[in-house]
């Protein structure tokens, strides 16, 4: 049995190619709900709350790498309910269409997110962008999806706070005028391992 405190998959938070990251979320599609969720994964929840604050809940909104649909749900659990979800691997997004909670859903690829510009005000991209996931270049590629007013909300993980690849990124859109950031806040995020979280929306200027 593998004890709660032991970190998930550790190297999980790596760089890596992105066929090497379909693999390991495809792999890890059957049991990523129990092994997240046992070790106190707070993220969703503490970014959907925050969402709530700053925009009407029938905004349409795109759950973006939705994973196996933990953050759309947590969205549904407060009030927001037109929210379609993409994800880059098709294991871990059969497990999002069958939760019932995405309007639609479709497989995208770093070439092609699958949405024109302007399609949606609100864009959620729960630890998505981050070390070991999507690269720090996927920030700007999603601000510049949404029209002037437009919100992303993410997060960054410890590890990925502490990678300036990222945090460059994102001083970078603010420092250019690209986005203000409107909500910032430190949590837990996997509690039981000890690792925190920033909760970032973004507000594209």
């Amino acid at each position: 049995m593998t004890d709660k405190k032991d970190v998930l998959r550790p190297a999980l938070w790596t760089p890596r190619p992105v066929a090497e990251t379909i693999a390991v979320y495809a792999d890890w599609a059957d049991t990523y709900d129990a092994d997240v969720i046992g070790r106190g994964y707070r993220t969703p929840e503490r970014l959907a709350a925050a969402l709530a604050l700053h925009c009407a809940p029938n905004v349409e909104t795109l759950d973006f790498g939705c994973g196996t649909g933990i953050g759309g749900a947590a969205l549904r659990r407060v009030g927001f309910d037109t929210i379609d979800g993409t994800d880059i691997t098709a294991e871990m997004l059969e497990k999002a269409q069958a939760r019932g909670i995405y309007r639609k859903t479709w497989q995208s690829s770093p070439e092609d997110m699958g949405f024109a510009a302007g399609t949606y005000q609100v864009v959620v991209a729960v630890g998505v962008i981050s070390l070991g996931a999507a690269p720090a270049s996927t920030l700007a590629s999603l601000l510049a999806q949404l029209d002037r007013g437009g919100l992303l909300a993410l997060s960054f993980n410890d590890p990925t706070l502490n990678d300036e690849t990222y945090t460059d990124a994102l001083a970078a859109e603010v420092s250019q005028g690209h986005a203000e950031i409107i909500f910032r806040e430190h949590g837990p995020h996997l509690e039981d391992v000890g690792m925190g979280s920033d909760v970032l929306i973004l507000r594209r200027l």
